[in-house]
């Protein structure tokens, strides 16, 4: 707790004065986590000063917001490419980093709880920089990191705004943003190391060496590719909702299994279920064996009932038996797209709607999949396949507006190429 007061004074988060007539300052808290490894092993203790933003008035205290985080398509992408074309993969961690954002709004907060000094008890603190649990804290980071990267000479991509890259001669660098946590991939060290230098210099780094442990997903490379699993994350789930000694099952959903809303009782808990289901959206990350379980569990968050909670129950057992499973992203890959598309016609018996899946791979590597219940009814199979269809092709559209990273890398391939020859 010192030291995040110590930090945040040297940041010059806020100036102490007396509250103004007709403002009313916001409440703050304490929040303490532990950060673990992907071992499970303590990494440290980290502890947040957080605002108590639920309190802010919108046109006051705050007039836009939003979180932007990258799209794990983006994520998966940047790691296929990093396994065909060998690029190194670094991963950064910005310290205190809502505190760089700049604050356009006059914001008054009470002090620290244990940390008023004598005489300080009747005044608050205005906030002259952004402050975790703040409205607008995302925003404003983002808008500090996205311009510092813009003015190094990066360009923002317009498909997904948390991706930028460099071009300089032969080296190129990529680097996507999730909040606080960076992955950098490039073919240059050199580049990677120089770009360590201007952010440190711009914001206050940790350097956590090469890419092993990004959002909860472990990354294992070998000379064959990059493997990508979330047994950790897994484990955590079966820990927490006390299945670890159940018994496993071959498949995550019976066959031909129609769940309704109208069925059985409703569960006395639903936020349990609610939960349980949220922790397996995340897992189908890397698991894109259970998205389709997942997906009719889904539909059932408001009112669950005995029959989903037996069926989350029976993806959990599947779990257990494949905590390590994930998807390989191999090395013999190539700049060659190609999608898989079908439909289940009038899937589900309460609103008689299709459900579209599919699945894209970068030649060998699965880089896209989903599978998710169509908007409107379709009125015959044709027509749900025909759905289906206009949805892969907008995704392979989105994925197809890469172009600038797949036509520096073509030309790379044909430099190598003429060298050879």
């Amino acid at each position: 707790m010192a030291a995040e007061i110590a930090a945040l004074e040297a940041n010059q988060t806020w100036e102490l004065t007396t509250p103004p007539n007709g403002k009313s300052p916001i409440g703050c808290r304490w929040v303490y986590k532990v950060k673990l490894r992907s071992d499970g092993t303590i990494e440290r203790y980290k502890t947040r000063l957080v605002a108590k933003g639920y309190t802010q008035l919108e046109g006051f205290d705050y007039y836009d917001t939003f979180s932007l985080v990258a799209k794990m398509v983006t994520v998966r992408t940047i790691l296929a490419l990093a396994s065909i074309f060998n690029w190194h993969l670094t991963q950064l961690d910005i310290n205190n980093v809502f505190l760089h954002g700049d604050l356009h709004e006059e914001i008054y907060m009470s002090l620290p709880l244990g940390f008023a000094k004598q005489g300080e008890n009747k005044q608050v603190c205005k906030l002259l920089k952004s402050l975790y649990g703040l409205k607008q804290a995302s925003r404003q980071w983002f808008s500090k990191f996205s311009g510092t990267l813009i003015s190094h000479g990066f360009i923002q991509f317009a498909t997904d705004h948390s991706l930028f890259t460099k071009i300089s001669g032969s080296s190129f660098i990529a680097l996507l943003v999730y909040v606080d946590d960076i992955l950098i991939a490039s073919n240059d060290m050199n580049a990677i190391e120089e770009l360590k230098l201007f952010l440190d210099s711009k914001f206050k780094l940790k350097d956590l060496g090469p890419l092993k442990y990004f959002l909860g997903i472990e990354i294992a490379r070998s000379a064959n590719g990059i493997s990508l699993s979330q047994r950790k994350y897994a484990l955590e789930i079966l820990e927490d909702s006390g299945m670890l000694g159940s018994k496993t099952q071959k498949f995550a959903m019976e066959q031909n299994l129609k769940l309704s809303k109208m069925e059985e009782t409703l569960l006395d808990n639903p936020t349990a279920y609610r939960r349980l289901v949220s922790r397996l959206i995340y897992l189908t990350i890397t698991r894109p064996d259970i998205s389709y379980s997942v997906q009719v569990l889904s539909q059932f968050m408001d009112k669950p009932r005995h029959t989903h909670l037996a069926a989350a129950n029976r993806v959990l057992q599947y779990v257990k038996g494949t905590p390590g499973q994930g998807i390989f992203l191999s090395f013999k890959s190539k700049l060659h797209l190609k999608a898989f598309v079908d439909a289940d016609w009038a899937g589900c018996v309460d609103t008689r709607r299709s459900v579209t899946g599919f699945c894209i791979f970068l030649r060998d590597s699965l880089i896209s999949w989903r599978s998710k219940k169509q908007t409107t009814v379709s009125r015959s199979s044709a027509e749900a396949e025909y759905r289906s269809m206009a949805s892969t092709v907008c995704e392979l559209t989105w994925l197809v507006h890469y172009s600038r990273i797949y036509m520096y890398l073509t030309l790379i391939q044909f430099c190598y190429f003429v060298i050879a020859k």
